[in-house]
């Protein structure tokens, strides 16, 4: 049977950009799908409505009344002196994909995104937090039968041990030729730059190693001028993982390591001045990690009693 993800009307709205500055470093959410509500047993097999109705504070943003779930698929772009980062870039458009919704999409995701300002020419550097199908997929674009790297003035960070994982033929493909339609076109293109998990791309973004979803998975460090910020990636796919985070996965390709990475990473951050942004957390996207025994919960403003 396949998975079903809503899939809301793709017009630009008011959602479809919410901006954040971090110091002298300003992030920009543009987003392609989200909105309508979904059962949580698509990411979380032990997510039953009761279970998420158990965790008010989720409501109205991240859950409904009926125990279903908001999420969002959405690119950041980071704007750090003169570099202009997407971070991430979404299921993209024409391609082959087992999710219904995801199947040879036709959306207005590069439109959207010039229309926040950046034009595809305009980026100098993608980053992909790692190599799962929905956050790739605008690596290329489709051109006269041939997949063709979409940003063409950038260089495209992927991560060593990320790559090693996903070329070798043990690698487990759940969702057709990924890397075949998103990634190696990079490579071939020769835009294409292995880095480490702990790279710095400037004086005010790094990356962090946060394995587990993958094998080479990272989040995205933001400081600057005093101020924190960190973009998650899949270590958690929806603020129920706060209040929850032992909760397995359907897409963790080691359950047990993200585990251990999501408490170490809510434990950190917990009762801090760290503007956490969710890859996948619908909006308003970003918010705080606050202690909550037994566990954590996210909130939408800082907590009062952060350093």
């Amino acid at each position: 049977m396949q998975r079903r993800f809503p899939r809301k009307d793709l017009r630009l709205d008011e959602e479809r950009f919410l901006r954040w500055q971090v110091g002298g470093v300003r992030i920009t959410r543009v987003a392609e799908l989200g909105g309508a509500p979904f059962p949580g047993t698509f990411m979380f097999p032990r997510a039953t409505p009761e279970l998420i109705r158990r965790h008010a504070w989720l409501r109205p943003h991240f859950a409904n009344d009926d125990g279903r779930l908001f999420g969002s698929i959405h690119s950041f772009v980071i704007e750090s002196g003169d570099r202009r980062i997407i971070v991430d870039t979404c299921v993209g458009n024409d391609k082959p994909r087992s999710i219904e919704a995801w199947n040879r999409l036709q959306g207005p995701f590069l439109a959207d995104l010039a229309a926040a300002g950046f034009a595809a020419q305009s980026i100098d550097t993608v980053l992909c937090t790692h190599l799962h199908v929905d956050h790739v997929g605008w690596n290329t674009r489709l051109v006269e039968g041939h997949w063709v790297p979409t940003f063409q003035n950038a260089r495209y960070l992927f991560g060593r041990r990320e790559w090693e994982h996903w070329s070798s033929e043990r690698a487990e493909h759940r969702d057709g030729d990924v890397m075949g339609d998103s990634v190696k076109p990079i490579v071939d293109a020769g835009l294409a730059e292995l880095v480490e998990m702990n790279h710095v791309l400037t004086p005010e973004v790094r990356l962090e190693p946060t394995p587990g979803h993958t094998p080479g998975h990272v989040s995205v460090r933001i400081a600057s001028r005093g101020e924190e910020a960190v973009i998650t990636g899949d270590l958690m796919h929806h603020p129920l993982q706060c209040a929850e985070p032992d909760l397995a996965n359907n897409f963790d390709v080691d359950t047990d390591a993200a585990r251990r990475t999501r408490r170490d990473f809510l434990g950190r951050h917990a009762n801090r001045p760290v503007l956490v942004l969710g890859t996948h957390f619908a909006p308003p996207t970003g918010g705080w990690v606050v202690a909550a025994e037994p566990a954590w919960r996210f909130e939408l403003t800082p907590p009062a009693n952060s350093p």
